[in-house]
């Protein structure tokens, strides 16, 4: 199969979490790619910056800033890029957290962000992309960064809720391939689902979770994990949305070398 990215040149690209880690090597490589692309994160100074190193490239990238755990946050997101920028044509659902801590004394809080971000958030970003891409006919292509944890529970510890919002985003990719199904859309759905990425998403879910740093069980076990970088995630990005309009990758799992789970 040839990769190609060249029908979505000039197209509309929405990043969720593109500040950092995986969002950004996305963001960075649509860019490249000649793609219009509206990064959406907390931290938008973190996009603006990557905005800038990526002036002069084929396409553009623009920063908004974006709670994905308010719905009102992305429902202006999305009436901005209708209004600025222009239809939507792919939607990458990259947002996402690891909450540090054990289920059998989690904090309820903490539970109900996670699926906030990793499963609701994802629903309600969605829903506005393909509300988009019906109204202006455009067979787009929705991508949901899952994880390994989306199709086994890994024996790893504080992994609290992760595997479980992601499992849900596991049922969420197949409910809606047989929605988009049911009514004869060309819309596209694929899960890409890696396994441990050398990113700051463990630090950042502890500090979410009021701790100092990763705790020592958990960083051990990473310290001896092989990884994935963000760059390798997002080549798995590229290679989904590149097939020919007729050809969809419901799943794509992609772990490094020797991961033990």
């Amino acid at each position: 199969m040839v990769v190609s990215m060249e029908r979505w040149n000039g197209k509309v690209a929405v990043v969720t979490g593109a500040s950092a880690g995986i969002g950004a090597a996305i963001s960075e490589q649509l860019v490249e790619s000649g793609l219009k692309v509206v990064g959406l994160a907390r931290r938008k100074e973190k996009i603006d910056e990557l905005a800038k190193r990526l002036e002069g490239k084929t396409g553009k990238l623009y920063a908004l800033k974006t709670d994905i755990t308010k719905e009102e946050d992305v429902l202006k997101a999305f009436e901005w890029i209708k209004e600025n920028v222009g239809p939507v044509h792919i939607l990458i659902n990259n947002s996402g957290v690891v909450m540090s801590g054990y289920m059998m004394d989690g904090k309820t809080d903490l539970w109900k962000s996670t699926l906030d971000i990793n499963v609701l958030g994802l629903c309600i970003a969605t829903r506005e992309a393909i509300r988009d891409m019906r109204a202006n006919n455009v067979n787009g292509h929705i991508v949901h960064i899952n994880s390994y944890a989306g199709h086994c529970v890994p024996n790893a510890p504080g992994m609290n809720i992760y595997p479980a919002s992601k499992h849900g985003v596991t049922a969420l990719t197949e409910t809606l391939r047989q929605e988009l199904n049911s009514i004869g859309s060309k819309i596209k759905i694929s899960s890409v689902s890696p396994g441990y990425v050398k990113t700051q998403i463990f630090e950042a879910g502890a500090k979410a979770s009021g701790l100092p740093g990763i705790p020592t069980e958990q960083l051990t076990l990473l310290e001896k994990l092989p990884s994935l970088q963000a760059k390798d995630v997002a080549d798995a990005v590229l290679y989904v949305l590149s097939t020919p309009p007729h050809v969809q990758i419901h799943e794509l799992i992609v772990k490094p070398v020797g991961e033990p789970f």
